[in-house]
């Protein structure tokens, strides 16, 4: 079985990723699939001075049940199981760390997130992850 990790945030991108991972996953059954959003942590007094640490945690979590949408939709529509995974840290990282501890064999994203039009090659997170991972990446525009 062939374990792959789909980064989500919401974009374009990602649902194109999804896209072509559903294509993938249906030739290559059984697959395990994962979806990840990885939510910022939000260190700012500004914040943690009105807000207690567990309201952060479900705001975190909420954001990234909604960034996660559109991908669960199309994997609930090709009828593909799958894991979804709200994680808080820096991205790249974290991710890579999750790709380790599941122990997938492949991330698959698209090439951009949301906000990343300076990198107009390729996106920021992307371009960390291909230096943190020993497993291949897909990337797709």
């Amino acid at each position: 079985m062939i374990k792959f990790l789909v980064p989500v945030d919401g974009s374009e991108f990602a649902d194109r990723a999804v896209k072509y991972l559903i294509k993938m996953a249906q030739c290559q059954q059984p697959a395990e699939i994962h979806l990840v959003n990885v939510r910022k942590s939000i260190d700012a007094w500004e914040v943690r001075r009105f807000l207690k640490e567990h309201e952060i945690a479900e705001a975190q979590q909420s954001e990234g049940e909604s960034d996660m949408q559109s991908a669960r939709a199309l994997l609930d529509e090709a009828k593909m199981d799958y894991k979804a995974h709200v994680l808080v840290g820096p991205v790249a990282p974290t991710i890579a760390k999750l790709a380790e501890d599941l122990g997938c064999d492949t991330i698959v994203m698209g090439t951009h997130g949301r906000g990343e039009l300076a990198n107009l090659v390729i996106g920021s997170v992307a371009a960390k992850l291909i230096h943190l991972v020993k497993i291949p990446i897909t990337l797709v525009k």
